[in-house]
Order: C-alpha cells, then structure tokens, then sequence
C-alpha cells in the first residue's frame, strides 16, 4: 500500500471538523506564520540598519563638531603664526625688563595677541627660548614648560601642530585645579636664525562639553584617548578633577575613530536603552493590521465555514438516526444551495417519498389489520355475552305481546328497547353507524336505566341536524353513556342528570358526555386520560375500561389518529368527557 493510501485511510476517521482544522493549520497557519516571521525581521533588520545609521550620524556629528571646533582654533592660530611683528619681538635680546615692558605694549599696540571672541578659547600664550623675556600675560619663556606634561607630549609626537591634553592639579602649583586642552603649534614661518618659538591654545573646555552633552540623542556619547574619556554625556566631564577611565560596563553600539591633530581619537555611542524591538513600537499599527488579517479574520472565516459543513453534516446524520417507530424525521431547516444542501434537499424528498410508501402500503394495511381485529374482538365479547340470541329474541317478543295483552305498557315498552339494543349488539355485518342511528341505541339504553333507577335518573340528548349524518364506530357513544350511568349513579342516592351533546366547531366534531354523578380522584382521572390517549389493541386483553379502550381505539382508527379525548371530574359533584375528533374522517360509510 503507497503511503498516499495509508494516509488517506487515516483521514478517512477523521471528521469533517479535523480535516478543515488540518488545512487549516498547513495550508493556512504555517504560511501565514512563516510570512510573518519574514516581515517580522525584515521589520528588525530595518530598524537595526536604520538604528546603526542613526549611531553612526551620531559619531559623525560628535567628530564634525570636534574637527569644526579645532579648525577653527587652527585658523586663528595661523594669523598669529604669519606675523612678522610677533616674530620680531619674540626673537629681539633686550637689556631689562623695562626694555620688554616696552616693547610688549608698542607690540599689543599694534598687533592683537588675542583670537576672535567667536572660537571656544580660554587661554593664548605664546612661548620663546629667549631668557630676556619676562614671564607675565601672553609671553613665557620656554625654559618654565620644558618639565611639563603637556609639552613633553607636544615634543614627543614630532609634529609641528599638536593636540594635548593634561589635568592641572595641586602639583602643578595652579591657581585651581582643571582640565586643559590645547593645541601647540611651532612659531616658524619665518625661516630665520632666531630662538625656538611656540603658541599654546588653550580651549574652553566647558563650553565644548556641554556641546557635546546636548548632543545626547538618547544615547551615551564618549570621546575617549585609548581608554581615558575626554568627554561624555554621562557625567564624565568635570573640569576640577582629573580625566576619568572607560570601565567598560556600558555595551557599546558604534565606535567611530578619527585622528585630530597628532591624537587618535574614539567616538563611542552606547547601546541605547531601547532596544531594537521597542523602536518596532512605530510599527504597531502594522503588526497589529497583521495579526488581525492573518490571524483573526482567518479564525474567524474558519469558524463559519466549518460551521456551515459540520453543523449540517450532523444535523443530516441525526436525522438518519431520528426514525420514529414507522416515520422518517425529515430535516425542518433546509439551507444552502452547495452539495451538502442539495444532499439534504434530496434527504427530504426521499423521507417524504418513503413515509408515503409507508403511509400507503404498509400502515394502511396494519390499519386495516387493526380494524379488523378490533372488529373480531368486540364480536368476540358479543358472542361471549349471547346464549342462542334467535332463541332470546322470540323469548322477548313473547314477554312483550303477554305484557301488552295484560295492559301492563311500561314492562313491554322497556322489553322493546332491550331488544333494539340486543339486536345492535349482535349485528355486525357494518362496523360504522351514523350518529342518528347511534344516539337511538344510547336514547334506548338511557330509557332501560331509567326503568331501573326510576327518578333518581334524568337525561337530556343534543343531536343537531348538521350532525345526524356523520358515522361513527357502533356502540362507541353508548359505551361512554354507559361509563358515565354506571359509574356516575350507582353509589349516589340523590337524582342524577346525564347529558349528551353532539356539535360542529370549524373542522372538529365535538361529543360531550356529562354526568352529576359520584365523580373520580385526580390519580384516577389522569390514569383515565393516558389510557384512553395511548391506548393500544394489546389493552384490550386487560379487565380495566376494556369498553372505554375498545370504543377509544376504533374512534383513532377511522379517524387515523386524529382524535383527541379529554375527560374532567370532581369527587362528589360529577364527571365530563369530550371527544373532539376531525369531522372529515367521519363523513362516510366504511
């Protein structure tokens, strides 16, 4: 077996509830997934290009404004370094100090020492190998720096220009305390015998870091020489106390190296604190359209079309297994025009043409066989109760011409209707007779029992003329007389009424049998209406109301089960019955 067919056979159990939710998951979800994990990091990979370029802008701008600010040092040193009159006075022996006090303030008079006020300067000194010179303001001899730190840097890395850096404290015997960056450029334009000249700028330390502190971005900024940070946005940049030293604690996100004037110099940008899947928040918007189109809504659909296939499969499967003793349960809400609602379309029909080949061919025939043994069972019960009826006619006949010859009128007129009565109990050649014809027997009944009771019994009979014409079974009226005079008067002394009314309302035929008699229990009365409601041929072989049951079944009988029987009664005061049955069904003889 291939194993397309293995696993055909497996899906084969599966219900049509699981196949949907397996394509679902492969055809649906796992695409839909492994769509959205590709937007997904090309979404990160985005945003950590985008967050890469903007730490890199970031540096850029951090070395542009150290290169701008140094630049433009530079360009105010280079007047000063063209100056044939600063040259001049550095290079001139002079005999005291009065002598250079003179020539200083002729020089100041003439040439500005300073640089423009725009430039981030703190300090200018300018440094000579000219031991006439007296140390004060803007010219110092070099012989007093030759010791320091930042001069032995400035010589150490052989070039003209040169950025340093040092930290001023108590050992340097400063006025305070301070950071200093400076740029030291060699005086020798000039190419002339003279003394070693040189110019030390030294600039606005303060002013540049908080430069670079506005700067911040959000991210943590380090201008570091090797590992000692110049500047920082992160609380690195005291001017009173000495450079401090990169730990290393913080990860860093982007370095940017750059050379300035002889010191290579490192920009580091910090990690930011966001990380790269909080800045997706900007993307929310699109990450939530994506969840609800390719998650949600799919749900969703999945939800309805499987609803619209399994809710009807198994509507169709429950109807298959709904069959009601000799009927097909046809399917009440039919929807849909796709095959499964033709399938249940087609389902009706077959239901329908099936219960009326039941109907037609096999519940008419059990009906005919009931009405049939209901028919041999009552003449059953008649032939049990008759003893040579010829024989007991004649008998009759003969009491009753003696009564009339004796003048005795009531004892014949009652001979009379027993024989009417024994006569119909015997005859069942018809078992239908019209309601006319029924109500004699129960008007000749009622007389026999009145002949017994006397007055204690009085009976009133309703019959119209619209009603006399309908059939019903034989002796079924005059057995509910009969219930309602046995049972209703015998154990009650006083005068007992018996009422019977026959009338027409819409398509129903109404037969009302009413007594004053002794009355029922509510236990005894409800037993009465589920017997006479379910009653069956097989309660028939039972002794309890087998006249009530028999005329109950044959009325469902002709009227194939469109009858309905009712009966009230209250202890003491008296007992109703009605029988409400469809008229159509009683309309002909059978």
């Amino acid at each position: 077996m291939k194993w397309q067919d293995k696993i055909e056979n497996i899906m084969n159990d599966f219900s049509i509830k699981k196949k949907l939710f397996i394509i679902y998951v492969f055809y649906v979800i796992l695409p839909l997934i492994l769509t959205d994990s590709i937007i997904l990091h090309i979404l990160y990979d985005a945003e950590k290009k985008e967050q890469e370029y903007e730490l890199k802008n970031i540096a850029n701008a951090v070395k542009y404004e150290l290169e701008y600010t140094f630049e433009e040092t530079v360009d105010g040193m280079n007047d000063i370094y063209v100056n044939a009159n600063i040259n001049d006075f550095l290079d001139e022996r002079y005999e005291d100090g009065f002598e250079f006090y003179a020539a200083r303030v002729e020089l100041l008079h003439n040439t500005s020492i300073d640089m423009p006020g725009g430039y981030d300067i703190s300090n200018v000194v300018i440094y000579a190998d000219n031991d006439t010179i007296v140390n004060g303001g803007q010219f110092c001899r070099l012989s007093e720096v030759e010791d320091t730190e930042w001069y032995k840097s400035y010589v150490k890395s052989g070039r003209d220009l040169s950025f340093v850096f040092n930290y001023i404290g108590e050992a340097d015997h400063s006025a305070r305390s301070m950071r200093r960056l400076s740029l030291v450029r060699n005086l020798d334009y000039f190419k002339k015998e003279g003394c070693r000249k040189i110019i030390k700028v030294d600039l606005d330390y303060n002013k540049i870091a908080r430069k670079i502190t506005q700067m911040s971005y959000g991210n943590g900024i380090y201008v570091c020489q090797d590992d000692r940070i110049l500047f920082s946005n992160r609380g690195h940049s005291g001017s009173q106390e000495d450079f401090h030293t990169l730990t290393g604690s913080e990860p860093v996100a982007s370095q940017t190296s750059f050379s300035l004037y002889g010191q290579k110099l490192d920009v580091l940008i910090m990690k930011p604190q966001n990380s790269v899947f909080r800045q997706l928040h900007k993307h929310i918007p699109l990450i939530v359209f994506l969840v609800v189109a390719n998650l949600l809504l799919p749900v969703a659909m999945f939800s309805v079309v499987n609803s619209s296939f399994s809710r009807r499969l198994r509507e169709l499967g429950e109807a298959f297994e709904q069959v009601k003793e000799d009927r097909l349960q046809g399917i009440e809400n039919v929807r849909g025009r796709d095959e499964i609602g033709v399938l249940m379309q087609n389902y009706n029909r077959m239901v329908s043409r099936m219960n009326d080949l039941i109907q037609h061919v096999y519940k008419n025939r059990l009906e005919k066989q009931e009405i049939e043994l209901a028919r041999q069972n009552a003449e059953l019960l008649a032939l049990h109760s008759q003893i040579n009826p010829h024989f007991l006619f004649n008998v009759l006949e003969s009491i009753r011409m003696q009564a009339v010859l004796q003048g005795n009128e009531g004892t014949a007129h009652m001979i009379e209707k027993l024989a009417v009565l024994e006569r119909q109990n015997i005859n069942w050649a018809a078992d239908r007779v019209k309601l006319a014809e029924e109500m004699n027997f129960v008007e000749a009944y009622l007389e026999l029992q009145k002949y017994r009771f006397g007055s204690r019994l009085r009976y009133e009979i309703d019959l119209p003329k619209a009603c006399v014409d309908f059939y019903i079974p034989k002796l079924t009226l005059t057995t509910f007389v009969e219930n309602a005079c046995v049972h209703g008067m015998e154990k009650k002394a006083s005068a007992c009424w018996i009422y019977v009314r026959v009338y027409l309302k819409e398509s129903l035929l109404y037969i009302e049998i009413e007594d004053t008699g002794d009355g029922m229990g509510e236990e005894a009365v409800e037993k009465m209406n589920v017997s006479m409601r379910d009653c069956t041929i097989d309660d028939i072989k039972e002794n309890t109301h087998v006249g009530i049951v028999n005329a109950c079944l044959r009325l469902k009988m002709i009227t194939k089960g469109n009858v309905r029987f009712f009966l009230e009664s209250e202890e003491g005061v008296g007992t109703f019955m009605t029988i409400a049955a469809e008229s159509d069904y009683l309309r002909e003889e059978a």
